[in-house]
């Protein structure tokens, strides 16, 4: 396994801040948001420089009841080969349930959300894992995911199914301390004893990022400066392995670029800390296994079952539709934090439509947010973002309390201009399909 060192988490905003930090060994870029024919100036000239770049994957859903997308697969190794890059890394998480296995709409959660530690919910991941291990062309890497919510009649703790995942497939770990902290506070889980339970020979690296707690709950927001608690496990945990990189993340809220070099110095403080720890007990340093030798472990899985992926799609399906569209609370959830990250979830989507189509908060003011948070709470997302983006504006301008004027004249040539047919489309069904929106707006 390669050494990283430190990096930080590459974003457009601060790229230029970024290329001109000292000490950034490697940078990690959202999977997603890169095009591999059309790679980021920025991003091609840290890797002329030798800087590793590491993609990381936020839509598969491994977690999730359904077995991997094909064309996500394929995207994400595409990526992988453009970047030039020695490992992947995706999250232990579902993010969309329904289906042909529950024979009811898919919803889209545009978050990731924690599976159910239970026996059918890792036997479906591991097989997951497998499946993207053999698509992809570098070792993968998963991480564990910050919750807000606990699922009722969990078998293990966290440290326990993370265990078994690493050892049944030889999946790489990343380590994400800012989530240990995050489940400290909401389910009241110890990190320490997380870390304890995890096999940290299967480390591939370390997410450092920051939060907000309110009324109780933290939420992992990274757009706030890494808290004292999340840099003492960062130091437990180093006291333990010597972590092969270590990255802060941060995608909101961006500050001065000396500000994040403050904050990549105390994360190598914490770090040496903890390596200091380690050397006046005399604890020797987990050797740190190759993929070849980790894989060797999964050779005597068998492959799911279709009932046991067929009761997690049903769990899935039942809270994320409480989450998105409003229906009855499943049974042993806790009503009100199901409330906190459904309203958490209604917000991100805003942001993120927000930022897929900057033209809506600037067409609507002061509209845009309070409109598009009723329009969630009554719509489930289907698609990815920007269809999203174009479905909120089709609702928005058949809702009469949006008054005749610029914003609707403007909204209404948004909309048009990028709902239209194909352009490989035959001139008269184009004409018959434009006509027929024209019709659909003026209702």
């Amino acid at each position: 396994m390669k050494r990283l060192g430190t990096g930080i988490g590459w974003r457009p905003e601060i790229a230029d801040a970024v290329e001109r930090m000292p000490g950034i060994d490697w940078v990690e870029v959202v999977a997603e948001n890169v095009c591999p024919g059309h790679l980021p100036n920025s991003l091609l000239r840290l890797r002329e420089r030798g800087v590793t770049v590491v993609p990381h994957g936020v839509s598969l859903g491994l977690g999730g009841a359904d077995r991997p997308d094909e064309g996500r697969l394929t995207a994400l190794a595409e990526r992988v080969q453009a970047l030039g890059s020695p490992l992947v890394t995706e999250h232990i998480a579902f993010v969309r349930a329904g289906g042909p296995l529950t024979a009811s709409p898919r919803l889209e959660a545009g978050h990731l959300l924690p599976v159910p530690r239970t026996r059918d919910a890792l036997d479906v991941l591991c097989e997951n894992v497998r499946i993207a291990q053999d698509a992809l062309p570098v070792p993968l890497a998963v991480e564990n995911i910050a919750a807000l919510i606990s699922w009722p009649g969990e078998e293990m703790t966290e440290g326990q199914f993370l265990y078994e995942l690493a050892d049944r497939t030889g999946v790489r770990l990343l380590i994400d301390v800012a989530n240990l902290h995050t489940n400290h506070v909401n389910r009241a889980e110890d990190p320490a004893k997380a870390l304890a339970e995890l096999p940290l020979e299967a480390l591939a690296y370390v997410h450092v990022a920051g939060g907000f707690e309110r009324d109780g709950v933290w939420h992992d927001s990274h757009a706030h400066p890494v808290p004292r608690p999340v840099l003492d496990i960062l130091t437990d945990l180093a006291s333990r392995v010597l972590p092969p990189g270590v990255l802060l993340e941060r995608d909101e809220n961006f500050p001065e670029p000396t500000e994040l070099e403050r904050e990549l110095a105390s994360i190598r403080e914490a770090v040496a800390t903890g390596r200091a720890e380690a050397e006046a007990d005399l604890q020797p340093t987990p050797r740190l296994a190759e993929a070849d030798d980790r894989a060797s472990a999964a050779s005597h899985t068998t492959s799911v079952t279709d009932p046991a992926r067929q009761r997690l799609a049903l769990a899935q399906a039942a809270l994320l539709s409480a989450l998105v569209a409003g229906t009855p609370v499943p049974e042993g959830f806790d009503r009100v934090r199901v409330g906190v990250q459904a309203r958490a979830l209604a917000g991100k989507r805003a942001d993120v439509v927000a930022k897929v189509a900057p033209e809506l908060p600037e067409i609507l003011g002061e509209r845009y947010r309070p409109a598009f948070l009723s329009y969630a709470h009554r719509h489930p997302m289907t698609g990815g973002y920007r269809q999203d983006a174009l479905d909120f504006a089709e609702r928005t301008l058949g809702d009469e309390r949006l008054p005749e004027g610029r914003a609707r004249r403007e909204l209404r040539e948004w909309w048009l201009e990028r709902s239209g047919p194909s352009p490989h489309a035959p001139r008269p069904a184009a004409r018959l399909a434009r006509a027929t929106r024209r019709v659909l707006l003026r209702r």
